[in-house]
């Protein structure tokens, strides 16, 4: 006899994917915020969180996507090798965004997805988005929105982040990076050689723009792999390289 499946969104303190849907502080700025109480009550018992630790691999570039991942917290980067053998960081995702869209087509994950930080995230199945979508018109409107945005978000990475002086280059990464601040206001910082392979600098000058932006206050590094950012002389030392 087939038992009806739990209603879990529902505070089922029993389950803990159930608890950590009641629990989290993104889901109204997530994927399924689109979602009304009959469309959140179905989806629950498909929901994987996960956590992983910083270098670890959401998903390889050509894998076979299944699913579609929300960011709960941390930063995700996306890598590829140029034809020269270069790794390229390509771009950032961070809170509440929504990565491995290539699902919803069912095509291969375009680029490596990486953790920087610490990652929580929830792993949804692209059969379960399809199925909400016909049934839930918001949900597809959000998806439209969030396929946008990471296009936006790639285009200005190439926009800004690959072209122009190597000073403003390192300054528009901080200014993005701070975007992704933690609640105690500090920044992911990454290695001088992974500032290179965002901003196809060398290693030498990721590492003397970082002294020289530390020495005027805009960057106080923190041990392991955090910076705060003072956003007032930030925001003024954008606007003289830009002059």
């Amino acid at each position: 006899m087939l038992m009806p499946r739990p209603r879990l969104y529902l505070r089922d303190d029993s389950h803990p994917q159930a608890r950590a849907c009641a629990a989290c502080e993104v889901r109204r700025s997530a994927l399924f915020g689109a979602l009304d109480a009959a469309g959140l009550e179905r989806v629950h018992v498909d929901i994987a969180a996960l956590l992983l630790a910083p270098g670890e691999r959401v998903y390889a570039r050509g894998e076979a996507s299944a699913a579609v991942f929300t960011i709960r917290a941390g930063i995700v980067r996306f890598e590829r090798v140029t034809a020269g053998g270069a790794r390229r960081i390509v771009r950032l995702a961070g809170r509440g965004d929504l990565i491995g869209a290539e699902a919803l087509l069912e095509r291969p994950y375009h680029d490596e997805a990486v953790a920087c930080t610490e990652v929580q995230l929830c792993r949804i199945p692209q059969a379960l988005v399809g199925e909400l979508g016909g049934a839930q018109a918001g949900l597809l409107h959000e998806l439209m929105s969030r396929w946008q945005r990471a296009l936006d978000a790639a285009e200005a990475w190439a926009a800004e982040l690959s072209a122009g002086p190597a000073r403003l280059r390192m300054l528009r990464l901080l200014a993005l990076l701070d975007r992704h601040r933690d609640d105690d206001g500090l920044i992911w910082l990454p290695r001088r050689d992974e500032i290179g392979a965002m901003l196809d600098m060398t290693f030498e000058t990721a590492s003397r723009l970082v002294s020289r932006l530390r020495r005027e206050g805009v960057l106080e590094p923190l041990p392991p792999r955090a910076a705060r950012v003072d956003a007032g002389r930030l925001a003024a030392a954008l606007v003289a390289a830009d002059a």
